[in-house]
């Protein structure tokens, strides 16, 4: 990464009943090609009497991107899905003009010790696709395209990078990828990389430049084609980028959007409760008030 133009700290936010670390938006950098927010979750160690539940609450304008390292989560829509998240799987929920969903910690586990350690992603929908149907994809670890290079091992969770596709359907040109290693050695993959660039340090440690680098950071490249660092032994680091859109997106809440009005339509819609319901699920999450400034 020795092209670095901005480094962003993790920073604490709370969504509810669970804090995370936030990575995007900064208010430097807003998105990194389409990819609009970012959560770090967790790791958090619950007890038996602590869950996630995290009631119905709507999107627009984008798609979520739930990807986990450890633990699991339960995923219900107002399309009807059901499905239980797990590590290395991906939920793809495609919000388009409106969609409603939960995440809750599995019946099965309610009444155990457990951990929840995972990545929460929002990458915002090209400006013609902004009010699609919306949809939801499960891809399963195994069908993600991994693969071992120079003691690497490489895994394309969505996106297209290095001649390879993800079965993750993007909507506009980006990638999301994991790089492990075992032991220090350089990288360089700027020739597979195009558009914006970043890279996050789950774990472990990379060096550029003479600069060591450490968990909880986000490198943000100025040019992806120049991506080149060090890992360090036993480091894991995730590399998302992709085009960026020639308009501006505005988020307020969980809508995203390239015109403020859709945004205020769909606060009133949720105030109203018009938005599809996710079936044998009565909470919601109200509206929060605007921002002060």
């Amino acid at each position: 990464m020795s092209n670095i133009q901005l480094i962003i700290e993790e920073r604490a936010a709370n969504i509810g009943n669970f804090m995370v670390g936030r990575l995007l938006p900064f208010r430097e950098k807003r998105t990194v090609g389409p990819f609009a927010f970012i959560d770090h979750m967790g790791p958090a160690y619950l007890k038996d009497y602590q869950n996630l539940d995290v009631a119905p609450h709507p999107h627009i304008g984008l798609s979520t991107l739930t990807y986990l390292f450890e633990g699991s989560i339960m995923h219900k829509d107002s399309l009807g899905s059901e499905i239980e998240i797990q590590p290395g799987a991906v939920n793809w929920m495609t919000a388009g003009k409106g969609i409603v969903h939960s995440e809750r910690t599995p019946n099965y586990l309610r009444t155990s010790e457990k951990v929840l350690h995972g990545l929460q992603i929002w990458v915002a929908l090209p400006k013609a696709l902004e009010q699609i149907e919306p949809s939801f994809v499960h891809v399963d670890k195994d069908d993600l395209p991994h693969w071992e290079e120079n003691g690497l091992s490489f895994k394309l969770i969505a996106g297209e990078a290095f001649g390879k596709k993800s079965g993750v359907p993007v909507y506009s040109p980006l990638y999301f990828i994991e790089i492990k290693s075992t032991h220090a050695q350089k990288v360089n993959i700027g020739k597979d990389l195009y558009g914006e660039s970043a890279l996050y340090i789950l774990e472990g440690s990379i060096k550029s430049d003479g600069n060591t680098f450490e968990p909880k950071q986000i490198l943000i490249a100025k040019d992806s084609t120049l991506c080149e660092f060090e890992m360090g032994e036993n480091t894991t680091v995730y590399i998302f980028g992709g085009e960026a859109f020639p308009e501006e997106r505005f988020i307020f809440w969980n809508f995203v959007a390239s015109d403020k009005e859709l945004i205020e339509a769909a606060k009133e819609r949720w105030e109203k409760q018009e938005f599809p319901k996710v079936p044998g699920e009565t909470e919601f999450v109200p509206l929060p008030p605007p921002p002060k400034f």
